[in-house]
């Protein structure tokens, strides 16, 4: 495909994304504030069938909302639906996972040293990670540990870390955190597909018809519309992730990914509680501390052995070589990697001086092996090893010179 169509059409994908994901985000946070703000109505609302009723003023207004415990006396002629917001983020993201991902598999999805590493065999994989996860969540709804909140948090808990850990071992470390944010939002959209829509339909025409909705239908709807609320801020961190190479590129990528994650779920539960009046500032602060514990140990110098498997450091001369044969294809001032028509990021590595100047930057990224991009210039391991020890010996110097 002509790569200058792939970019109009990435562009144009990413952007309705974040656009639909921003609709489904506010949707999400909205109706959960709003049903647990919900205070006791009046008498003559509950005569009504209120249930609850809020107070709220925004854009020079003042806004009377209840909410029915069944129906108002008449049904209205509109009744607005929120799936749209939901599906179309999931369906444009997919877009974007095959236009970026399975379309540059080679480039993008694939690593020399994971489980797999043909383009056809990891979008194989990547379909199957997906769609397996999603059973697996399915099948965790359908167990008893639905019924106990803190034993269904620590099961999922545990599935997105596995999740994580697998991701790691099957895809780049970039593609990784993308599959496990994928497969999460995978999740959130199907909970509305296969539980809180056909839930509300299903509601609708009881109180329609005059019959007793299904109570426990409708409570595990809002259960799965409380899970994406708590499923959200994760599944942000793993769509920015690839902004952030330090942390995907990490020897334990994958343990930062499932703790992060964890925590910024932690930190929503703050809000959640505030919103039905239960000030705990200590779920907030613990949520940031463990986030600022999380950055020190994954910043921690790490002790592997590369730092003593060269025992001299390339000269400068070589460094340029290799930087002219794995970097400038992609990061050149022109690219001559199919697919680039820009160096990416901005980042310009054609010399041992470019590669030193972006050394926090590529050092994780070798190190890793996420650098050279699905390894296509043929860095040995041997080449790696020398390339980070010098590249680790700049922050010396640097250090040094202050």
């Amino acid at each position: 495909m002509d790569t200058v169509l792939i970019d109009w059409l990435n562009l144009a994908v990413r952007w309705f994304h974040v656009v639909a994901g921003i609709a489904w985000i506010g949707a999400s946070f909205y109706f959960i504030w709003l049903d647990l703000n919900l205070r006791e109505p009046p008498t003559w609302k509950k005569e009504k069938g209120i249930k609850g009723d809020l107070w709220a003023i925004h854009g020079g207004g003042i806004y009377e909302i209840g909410k029915y415990r069944l129906r108002p006396e008449a049904m209205p002629e509109k009744l607005h639906w929120f799936k749209w917001e939901a599906y179309s983020t999931w369906l444009s993201g997919t877009l974007l996972l095959i236009l970026l991902y399975y379309v540059q598999a080679r480039t993008y999805l694939v690593r020399p040293d994971a489980w797999i590493e043909t383009p056809g065999a990891g979008v194989v994989a990547s379909l199957l990670f997906i769609a397996l996860g999603q059973l697996c969540y399915e099948a965790l709804l359908r167990t008893p540990l639905v019924k106990k909140g803190w034993g269904f948090a620590v099961a999922l808990m545990l599935l997105i870390t596995l999740a994580s850990w697998l991701a790691q071992q099957l895809f780049s470390g970039r593609a990784a955190y993308l599959h496990v944010g994928a497969m999460i939002a995978t999740w959130m959209a199907g909970n509305v597909f296969w539980g809180i829509i056909p839930a509300q339909k299903s509601f609708v025409a009881a109180v329609s018809e005059g019959r007793e909705p299904d109570a426990a239908k409708a409570q595990f709807a809002k259960l799965r519309s409380t899970h994406n609320n708590y499923l959200t801020l994760p599944v942000i961190f793993c769509m920015i992730s690839n902004h952030y190479p330090f942390l995907y590129g990490h020897p334990q990528a994958w343990l930062v990914l499932s703790a992060v994650g964890i925590l910024l779920a932690w930190g929503r539960h703050y809000f959640n509680l505030k919103h039905q009046g239960h000030h705990r500032p200590a779920v907030l602060l613990s949520s940031a501390a463990g986030l600022v514990v999380v950055a020190v140990l994954a910043s921690w110098p790490s002790s592997d052995s590369s730092d003593g498997a060269a025992s001299e450091l390339p000269a400068p001369a070589q460094v340029d070589a290799w930087a002219t044969r794995h970097c400038a294809n992609c990061h050149g001032v022109d690219p001559v990697q199919p697919g680039f028509r820009a160096p990416p990021a901005g980042l310009v590595i054609e010399s041992s001086m470019d590669l030193a100047a972006h050394r926090d930057l590529a050092l994780p990224a070798i190190q890793s092996s996420y650098m050279p991009l699905g390894n296509m210039t043929g860095l040995t391991d041997k080449e790696r090893v020398a390339l980070v020890a010098w590249l680790k010996a700049q922050n010396s110097l640097e250090k040094e010179a202050q």
